[in-house]
């Protein structure tokens, strides 16, 4: 009975531990090991929502709330989609080593009517590595390391 006893208390530890590590690594806990915490860049805003061709959009962001360090020559990546998803405009623009940056654009006059989608996202780090290891500067060219994220989009309702 003893013997019975002593391998339920080592599964019962082992699944715990189990467990622990899990809720740790979903919550974010344990994600990087040493160095800077994960900061994600700050969420941006499209004004106005609707516009027609020729009418200008304003793409803007206030700096993170923590420090993201994008460094001083850091720079926005900026895509335009229209309703079918065909890209439109493709573009850099600076942006602030916190994140925070403008950018007003003309809608281009072959923009299809319907709901476009605009994405702006720090350019040249992996944004949504919640590591904090690919999205610092100052770590000379490590290579990226994709984490699997959804692409950040905001709508545009475009009209003739």
């Amino acid at each position: 009975m003893a013997l019975t006893v002593g391998i339920n208390y080592r599964r019962t530890a082992a699944a715990v531990a189990t467990a622990s590590f899990a809720a740790m690594s979903l919550s974010g806990c344990i994600s990087y090991w040493g160095g800077a915490p994960p900061c994600m860049p700050p969420d941006y805003a499209v004004s106005p929502t609707a516009a027609r061709p020729g009418d200008s959009v304003t793409i803007t962001a206030e700096d993170a709330t923590c420090d993201p360090r994008y460094g001083h020559d850091a720079r926005v990546l900026i895509v335009v989609k229209d309703s079918t998803g065909v890209e439109v405009l493709t573009t850099t623009a600076p942006m602030a080593d916190a994140g925070g940056f403008s950018y007003t654009f003309q809608v281009p006059a072959t923009m299809k009517p319907g709901i476009a989608s605009v994405g702006a996202s720090p350019d040249g780090v992996d944004w949504c590595d919640d590591t904090g290891r690919n999205n610092r500067v100052g770590r000379g060219e490590p290579e990226l390391q994709r984490a699997s994220c959804a692409e950040r989009v905001k709508p545009l309702n475009i009209s003739r």
